[in-house]
């Protein structure tokens, strides 16, 4: 959390200082996080040296570990004793629906682990190795981050829902990377003759499995494990969805995608993005710097990165897409639905 300041004091204080402070508060919030801190403090207040006793912390470090946690307002302290904050008390749990553990957790392992090498890969323009593979050997961190997607898919459903253009009649969705398949769900249940294909990694998948369980649509909805450049999408679906999944790859890739998709799809059948464009001319604030900082961990990471409306628009026509459009969501500014049509056969 930021160190609370006046103005007349953040005007005094260069802002390389502020962003150290705030990079120190991150990690001391992923550690605790990681530890088991803040769920340890769910039932009051414990001094340093029982806590430490309970999680099986040297009793000097956790004492340093909290204080840190004070001064961040991660924890309170009165009487030599400890408990959650507020704010860590509301987002910071992970029994809680909402809880923004799983983002903090997954953020913390990345930034930990892997920019490291940030100054070689923007100097080769290569990325820092294969981060799908990364995500498998870390099967936790796998999970935080499909619960991430998966959250924001339910979040953002009743907006994209409405806006997908299922025909009507029986009709075939394919969703390329959506291994949560929230969205298919989502489309299903509004669309009775609607089925669904699903392709993605096979560990991305696993909550997908999950979910198409709970709904109840394991006869509409197929889950096929495989690569999106290699497997088999099948043919004549009326929509397919790529959601969050062009900014990870370079632009050849991403026209190697967009054909495979292009030809999975029927004549007139219709393509969906969900990208945070890099050119939505959003004003200075906390949207526009995460558009930027998750732009910059993409090209590191994956080779990837956000791009704007207009290169999507020429990617899409060069794959034989037309009518390409775009839509704000208002539960999220920071994402654009991009619609676009295969073009019919000459």
């Amino acid at each position: 959390m930021p160190v609370p300041l006046t103005p007349e004091e953040a005007a005094g204080i260069p802002g390389a200082h502020l962003d150290l402070l705030s990079t120190v508060g991150f990690h001391a919030a992923g550690t605790a996080q990681r530890l088991g801190v803040f769920e340890a403090l769910t039932h009051g207040a414990l001094p340093a040296d029982e806590l430490a006793d309970r999680l099986d912390l040297d009793p000097v470090g956790a004492r340093v570990l909290c204080d840190t946690l004070v001064a961040f307002g991660y924890l309170t302290r009165a009487g030599g004793a400890y408990t959650n904050s507020p704010d860590a008390a509301r987002w910071l749990l992970r029994e809680k629906p909402d809880s923004y553990a799983p983002v903090l957790s997954f953020w913390h392992t990345v930034l930990t682990e892997r920019w490291g090498g940030l100054e070689e890969s923007l100097r080769r323009g290569k990325p820092d190795g294969d981060f799908y593979a990364w995500l498998d050997t870390r099967p936790d961190t796998l999970a935080d981050f499909h619960t991430m997607l998966r959250r924001l898919a339910g979040w953002l459903a009743t907006e994209v829902v409405p806006r997908v253009p299922v025909p009507a009649g029986p009709a075939s969705l394919l969703d390329l990377g959506g291994g949560h398949a929230a969205y298919p769900v989502a489309l299903c249940t509004a669309y009775p003759e609607l089925r669904a294909k699903v392709v993605d990694l096979a560990g991305a998948l696993e909550q997908g499995r999950a979910t198409v369980a709970a709904a109840g649509l394991a006869d509409r909805v197929e889950l096929c494990p495989g690569d999106l450049f290699t497997a088999d999408l099948g043919t004549g679906h009326d929509v397919a969805l790529l959601f969050n999944i062009v900014h990870g790859y370079r632009p050849a890739e991403v026209a190697t995608l967009l054909g495979r998709v292009a030809a999975a799809l029927r004549p007139g059948g219709r393509l969906l993005l969900l990208e945070p464009l890099a050119d939505a001319g959003r004003p200075p604030g906390p949207g526009e710097a995460f558009v930027e900082a998750f732009s910059l961990n993409l090209f590191h990471t994956q080779g990837g990165r956000a791009y704007g409306y207009a290169e999507l628009t020429t990617l899409l026509t060069d794959a034989g897409f037309t009518s390409v459009d775009r839509h704000v969501l208002e539960r999220s500014p920071t994402d654009h639905l991009v619609t676009a049509v295969r073009a019919s056969r000459s």
